[in-house]
């Protein structure tokens, strides 16, 4: 993922909605109290970090594009930044009592995330796993939104919802699985919901033709809709611990 948000740093920063603080107690609440450290995979600008902060702990953000990473510390002067991939980084060793990652799950090696993960942590350690899902209010909406990207990029693909709980509780490696699910309707006007979908991956990974035919089709739409569009945003917190036993 090196690379792809790294040019709108700010911009993602500014237009990406912050994550419910009640996933700070979630976590604490599963751990069984207030964990020596976390360390943070893929902390981008630092959303996540944000609720990782309130556990009121030490925090490690590993994130492998300098220039999320130098957001993030204005943002957060208090966590310590390695910049560095999930991959390439060595937990310490005895591993991480707790070990996060938020809406980045996807941007991992498929191949080695779970056991990486697993390594990581402590025996009993927790991993917690969170993210946002985009929908819309208005199933109308949805639809049209739906039809209007696909015109621009036929290839275009959704992840089903629960991608990662089924990812994680797949993997065989963690006991007690849990999710949770908080929703939370969020209002943009044409503007802000342009300036949101400049910071998604799959929007940034496409040809700048197919941008700017994206953005073109999204006002006409979004204005069209009176202006605004109401966003249904699904959070979803997996947490899952690695097991006492070898």
């Amino acid at each position: 993922m090196t690379g792809v948000f790294g040019d709108v740093a700010d911009l993602y920063d500014d237009a990406r909605p912050d994550y419910p603080s009640a996933l700070a107690d979630l976590i604490r609440d599963y751990h069984g109290g207030t964990p020596a450290t976390v360390t943070e995979i893929g902390a981008g600008t630092g959303k996540g970090t944000a609720v990782l902060l309130r556990l009121g702990t030490p925090v490690t953000c590993v994130e492998p594009d300098p220039r999320m990473t130098a957001r993030l510390t204005a943002t957060f002067p208090q966590i310590h930044p390695v910049t560095d991939t999930f991959e390439r980084w060595q937990p310490p060793t005895g591993g991480v009592p707790l070990l996060a990652c938020a809406l980045a799950w996807h941007w991992l090696d498929p191949a080695t995330r779970n056991p990486r993960a697993h390594d990581a942590l402590t025996p009993g350690g927790t991993l917690a796993v969170f993210g946002h899902e985009y929908g819309y209010a208005d199933p109308e909406h949805a639809r049209a939104v739906d039809t209007t990207l696909r015109g621009v990029d036929p290839t275009a693909t959704r992840r089903r919802t629960d991608w990662f709980h089924q990812d994680i509780t797949d993997s065989g490696l963690f006991t007690d699985v849990r999710a949770h699910t908080l929703h939370r309707d969020l209002t943009l006007t044409t503007d802000g919901y342009l300036r949101l979908l400049r910071t998604f991956g799959p929007y940034r990974q496409r040809t700048a033709a197919q941008q700017t035919r994206a953005a073109t089709a999204m006002r006409t739409l979004v204005d069209g809709f009176g202006g605004s569009v109401v966003l249904r945003l699904r959070t979803t917190l997996v947490l899952a611990r690695r097991p006492h036993r070898p």
